[in-house]
């Protein structure tokens, strides 16, 4: 029998993140300028979009995602070889971000960020995430990925021996 190993959110911040690929917020450290005579200020650039590898284009897509259960074993991981993967929040809902570095897989290097509603993601290609993990309510997520020939996800099993901690 294996035992449960807990595993703690902690916040996003771009430093903490920068392993696994971009957070998409409004900082005043963001390059950031008005335009449409004043009215909108543009925060520019906030990720890297990486999906042209084998002839990709990028894709735009809405996941709505369903909380599960706390606490929250985890039984998957997945990764996209060829491109990054972008997740946006649509709503005003915190949501769990659980990322393990590039390469082979280690469930011991798996690291758990929990995301307020003002901040997307943008994983590296190649980084191993979960699904969209939203909390308390039903939550969209704007979706920036990879279409176009070839394969462009793996995904391993696991037998959900780590947990995360109840947030």
């Amino acid at each position: 029998m294996t035992s449960n190993t807990q595993i703690r959110a902690k916040p996003l911040t771009k430093k903490s993140f920068a392993a696994f690929g971009d957070v998409i917020e409004v900082s005043d450290k963001a390059n950031n300028f008005s335009i449409n005579d004043g009215y909108t200020q543009r925060y520019h650039d906030l990720a890297t979009v990486d999906v042209t590898e084998k002839s990709g284009r990028a894709l735009i897509s809405i996941f709505r995602s369903t909380p599960l259960a706390q606490p929250i074993a985890i039984k998957m991981m997945e990764r996209h070889p060829l491109s990054s993967q972008a997740f946006i929040p649509m709503g005003q809902q915190p949501y769990l971000v659980v990322v393990a570095p590039k390469g082979e897989l280690h469930t011991a290097q798996i690291e758990v960020f929990l995301a307020s509603p003002n901040q997307g993601v943008n994983y590296h290609k190649g980084t191993w995430h979960h699904y969209c993990l939203a909390l308390h309510q039903v939550s969209d997520f704007i979706v920036v990925d990879r279409g176009g020939a070839g394969e462009n996800c793996d995904v391993v099993k696991l037998d959900g021996a780590q947990v995360i901690a109840q947030v």
